[in-house]
């Protein structure tokens, strides 16, 4: 008997989306467990570990019980389980817009090309740098967005030189970048400063940076520390 495909889930949520150029726009989140990486900066530590397995139709059933035609897999790093492209393909099937908010350290290029990919490249400051997949930008397509979260000065050089090296700016649909945000103390990776978002308005103005600025909404609107929105 073939055993039913299932995945790992830490949480689904309906809120507004905090990221990407989707921001403001009401999303289904589905936050995927686990996750190889171990970034600075991360937020959701709590996903590496917590959470239950569960049917994907069951995770497809709940999805789409919720009156929201946008929906994002996140994590953790939502690509790790395999059969989440499975997942991915029934969602576009059912004519929701996918986004997949996904570290460039899995492959991407077997995401239904429907799905919209948020590669959130990993910056020096994130201590993940060596984990990059740079295979992954030759597969960028028209409707994926880039990220860079930018911890100092020497991220935002680094992210430079890779928006021109790869010529970003003309093979994607956004290059997104993130000031860090400082994360609590106590928690199981050692954290980085957040950076004053003003400055990296300024380092972009000054370089005329083909990319936009952005902040996670999320935040502002609810403590920092709330799960589930």
């Amino acid at each position: 008997m073939t055993q039913e495909p299932s995945l790992r889930i830490n949480e689904i949520f309906h809120s507004i989306q905090g990221e990407s150029t989707w921001t403001g726009l009401p999303c289904v989140f589905v936050r995927l467990s686990g996750c190889p990486l171990r970034c600075t900066y991360c937020d959701t530590e709590y996903a590496f570990r917590e959470g239950s397995r569960e049917p994907v139709d069951g995770i497809l059933a709940r999805v789409l019980g919720i009156d929201c035609t946008l929906v994002e897999l996140t994590g953790g790093e939502p690509l790790a389980q395999k059969p989440v492209f499975g997942l991915m393909q029934s969602l576009c099937e059912a004519g929701r817009t996918v986004l997949v908010e996904t570290s460039n350290a899995v492959d991407i290029t077997p995401c239904d090309p429907r799905v919209i990919r948020i590669l959130d490249l990993k910056t020096p400051g994130s201590g993940q740098v060596e984990r990059n997949r740079m295979e992954n930008l030759e597969d960028l397509r028209p409707h994926d967005e880039i990220k860079f979260v930018i911890t100092d000065r020497a991220d935002y050089e680094w992210a430079k030189r890779r928006i021109e090296d790869h010529r970003l700016a003309e093979r994607c649909h956004a290059i997104l970048m993130s000031p860090s945000f400082e994360q609590a103390e106590g928690l199981e990776i050692a954290g980085c400063r957040a950076l004053e978002p003003r400055r990296l308005v300024e380092w972009m103005l000054e370089d005329g940076l083909p990319a936009r600025m952005q902040l996670q909404m999320h935040k502002f609107i609810w403590d920092p520390s709330t799960r589930g929105v």
